[in-house]
């Protein structure tokens, strides 16, 4: 008796479940993932992107950040990220949920991002960062303009740059709305509150 079809058959129905499993499993676990109510503020958490921010997080997308940073926090258990003040908690699925698609990244070539927000002085140093690099990450001076200075100089203009990046005597090396926007979404990461699922840990 040739039982060649019937363990095909087996072979197909136990892959087929546990698929679905992981599938309706990730679904029930994620899918109805929701923002929570912030007591303090009175708004939700985590906080929504600003459409600066949005714009931005779809820059950081196309430019392929996550090849070389994560966005995780993990926890204390299996890592030193706590305690190397990466951030304050593990990060969670419900972190994610205003990231289309969700960055959490690849590998941990360049710095954990998850918290950059709150480590950047403010928006020049990010640009600075971007433009200036100063590590293996590369230079992102095609999202930059290098022009003539009419009158008086830019608000915009950056500081403070050495070397090569110094434009010549008479220009100034301002962001392009594709700069800003990834600067803004930089500056949003921060993940200095408390979730139901991951509260805020103590440093021992």
């Amino acid at each position: 008796m040739n039982r060649t079809p019937a363990i095909i058959v087996g072979v197909v129905l136990v892959f087929a479940s546990a698929w679905l499993g992981v599938a309706m499993y990730s679904y029930m676990t994620l899918g109805y993932l929701a923002p929570v109510a912030d007591k303090v503020s009175g708004s939700t958490l985590p906080p929504a992107l600003s459409g600066l921010a949005e714009a931005g997080q779809r820059v950081y997308a196309a430019e392929g950040c996550a090849y070389c940073h994560t966005q995780q926090v993990r926890p204390a258990a299996i890592s030193g990220d706590i305690e190397k003040k990466l951030g304050s908690r593990r990060t969670v699925a419900r972190d994610f949920l205003y990231q289309q698609p969700a960055a959490f990244g690849y590998l941990r070539i360049g710095p954990d991002l998850a918290n950059f927000g709150l480590r950047a002085r403010d928006e020049a140093e990010v640009h600075r960062l971007l433009y200036q690099t100063g590590s293996a990450m590369p230079s992102y001076q095609y999202l930059y303009i290098v022009r003539p200075i009419s009158g008086q100089q830019s608000a915009e203009a950056l500081v403070g740059l050495r070397g090569s990046y110094v434009p010549p005597t008479g220009y100034e090396v301002v962001p392009t709305p594709e700069a800003r926007a990834l600067a803004a979404y930089l500056l949003s990461l921060r993940q200095d509150y408390a979730l139901p699922e991951a509260p805020l840990e103590k440093v021992k």
